[in-house]
């Protein structure tokens, strides 16, 4: 029975020595080279115990007792010899493994300090696209403003975009105008824009006082990190508490080293700008103060050109009450036949600069009779086909004092042409039909009716039907008929 067991133990351990086999094989091909040959020793060795467990299994099944001792010394020999191999290969492998080990540490060492490197060039790029993303919008709310300037010269649209840019673009609340009024010097509400109250509208600060009131007077921006802590009064608690405000700043305006005004900035809570921020604050207020001088400009340059040409119009009134001096008969003339040709003029489409020639013409219509001697324009009887030569020259006078003067050029029609008739027979040029001026047909038929309708020292004035009906049998033949029905519709409204 031992023999037995014994010789199962035997099989056993060469059915294990041979499934190690295969497995060495694989080993040998993939392990590292310089540790093949040792392997092959190895492999050799295990090739001999498997003889020598056949050689003993064959002995005892031919019943041959087998030199206990002989074998015994050799097992512990090969056993010996075999642990002293693996064990030898095991070092050479471990050393093997940490070397790769350590190479595999430093490469992923490098490895690591490249990934760190190439993740702060990525966060730098990303940073630096943001920055250049933010300049870009910042810049488009500078050229929406400028746009906005350059489109308009109504300051309340420009403010209400500029503040709509600057809210959107800063990143605040609120922001506020206040302008500053140089006789009272005090700032004043203008325009704004993310207030939760009417608080802010009635905002009048004096130079020097408060926050806002020193940034004009020193010139310089003032920040307040937090409204409730501040040592200087704000000087409108109640904008503060209603609109719970903690972060402020006024940046004064200033164009051409005047101050113009204030922008305030305001926060619902502490903020931390950058420098970048700041800068783009500084270009936003630099904005402001330019539109708010430019709109200054042009309403003062607006305001002198409609001083001017009051000065001018007075002027054309001086000369034509000049000349009803000269002509005591025709005081008044000029001013009646002034509102009737303009009423005449809107009736029949003239526009608006049309008309404001038309009553410059009408005021100086009789100017060329400044070169008619008294003797001649004042004369009671009739006057001799060579005076009435030099009467009919007073519009070529009224044309060559006239032209010279740009301003009156426009003007020009009804001095020049008011004595034209429609059917070519007047004078200076004997113009026919539409080839007259239109504000000169006008004016033709609305002097002709003030002269029939007042006293002159040749004649008493007409009765008002008769003098409708002399116009109207004019009509077609001094008088452009179109103009007649339009005049005779307001002056005899039912034919009367």
């Amino acid at each position: 029975m031992m023999d037995i067991i014994a010789l199962l133990e035997v099989l056993a351990g060469a059915c294990i020595i041979l499934l190690s086999i295969p497995v060495a094989f694989q080993i040998h091909k993939e392990i590292f080279e310089d540790l093949r040959r040792k392997w092959l020793v190895t492999m050799s060795l295990m090739g001999f115990f498997v003889l020598g467990y056949l050689l003993f299994a064959v002995m005892r099944v031919n019943g041959i007792t087998p030199p206990l001792k002989q074998i015994t010394g050799i097992i512990f020999l090969g056993g010996a010899f075999f642990v002293y191999l693996v064990t030898k290969l095991s070092l050479t492998t471990v050393h093997r493994i940490s070397e790769k080990g350590r190479d595999i540490e430093t490469y992923a060492k490098g490895l690591t300090e490249k990934t760190t490197t190439l993740e702060r060039e990525i966060e730098d790029r990303i940073q630096a696209e943001y920055q250049a993303q933010k300049r870009l919008q910042n810049l488009s709310a500078l050229h929406t403003i400028d746009m906005s300037i350059s489109s308009s010269l109504a300051l309340d649209a420009i403010m209400k975009v500029f503040l709509e840019q600057t809210v959107d673009r800063l990143n605040v609340n609120a922001a506020c105008i206040l302008l500053l009024d140089p006789h009272s010097q005090i700032l004043n509400y203008f325009a704004g824009t993310g207030f939760r109250t009417e608080a802010i509208r009635k905002t009048m600060v004096r130079v020097g006082e408060g926050h806002v009131g020193l940034a004009a007077r020193e010139r310089r921006a003032i920040v307040v990190d937090n409204l409730h802590e501040t040592e200087v009064s704000f000087g409108r608690d109640d904008l503060v508490r209603k609109e719970g405000f903690v972060t402020y700043y006024a940046v004064p305006l200033i164009a051409k080293a005047e101050i113009k005004g204030v922008l305030e900035i305001f926060h619902r809570q502490k903020i931390d700008p950058d420098t970048e921020w700041h800068d783009f604050l500084n270009a936003l207020a630099l904005q402001a103060a330019i539109a708010i001088d430019n709109t200054n400009l042009f309403n003062d340059l607006q305001h002198s050109n409609i001083e001017l040409l009051l000065a001018y119009d007075s002027t054309l009134e001086g000369w034509a009450r000049t000349l009803e001096l000269r002509d005591k008969e025709t005081e008044g003339h000029t001013r009646r036949v002034v509102d009737m040709t303009l009423e005449t003029g809107k009736l029949m489409g003239m526009s608006n600069a049309e008309i404001v020639h038309a009553r410059r013409g009408a005021l100086l219509h009789d100017i060329g009779k400044m070169s008619i001697p008294d003797s001649i324009l004042l004369k009671t009887g009739t006057l001799t086909e060579k005076e009435m030569a030099i009467m009919r020259n007073h519009p070529v006078y009224a044309f060559e004092l006239l032209s010279p003067i740009v301003y009156l050029r426009p003007a020009l029609d009804i001095p020049y042409c008011h004595h034209e008739r429609w059917d070519g027979m007047g004078y200076p040029r004997g113009l026919k039909g539409e080839q007259i001026p239109l504000a000169a047909r006008i004016f033709a038929v609305v002097d002709t009716w003030d002269a029939l309708r007042s006293d002159r020292r040749y004649h008493s004035g007409w009765p008002h039907e008769k003098t409708c009906r002399h116009i109207q049998s004019l009509s077609g033949t001094q008088f452009d008929p179109a103009v007649v029905r339009a005049f005779l519709s307001l002056e005899c409204p039912g034919g009367k």
